[in-house]
């Protein structure tokens, strides 16, 4: 089941920067497991959208709280609820 969670980071952009690298691995990681729909941070600097796939809201929480940026603290504060994808547009998926 996918799971979205809308994420809040530190405004602290030093902390954010350094951290990154680590978390873009750990999301890499994810994602070879099957583990990872989706993410990206917001263009105003509030934090991400994620979307897990995970069995339950409790397995998100373990890979949110497994994340660098949540033991840097750069995650704040985080919202999780099941999400059911209705509609998918491919020809606006492009990755950058």
């Amino acid at each position: 089941m996918k799971y979205a969670a809308i994420i809040e980071y530190s405004q602290d952009q030093q902390l954010v920067n350094t951290h990154r690298p680590a978390h873009r691995a750990y999301l890499a990681s994810l994602i070879e497991k099957n583990q990872l729909f989706a993410s990206g941070p917001t263009d105003d600097g509030f934090g991400a959208l994620i979307i897990y796939e995970a069995d339950s809201a409790e397995a998100v929480e373990a890979l949110i709280r497994a994340d660098p940026f949540f033991q840097a603290g750069v995650f704040l504060r985080w919202t999780v609820r099941p999400w059911k994808m209705v509609f998918f547009n491919p020809q606006l998926a492009s990755v950058p």
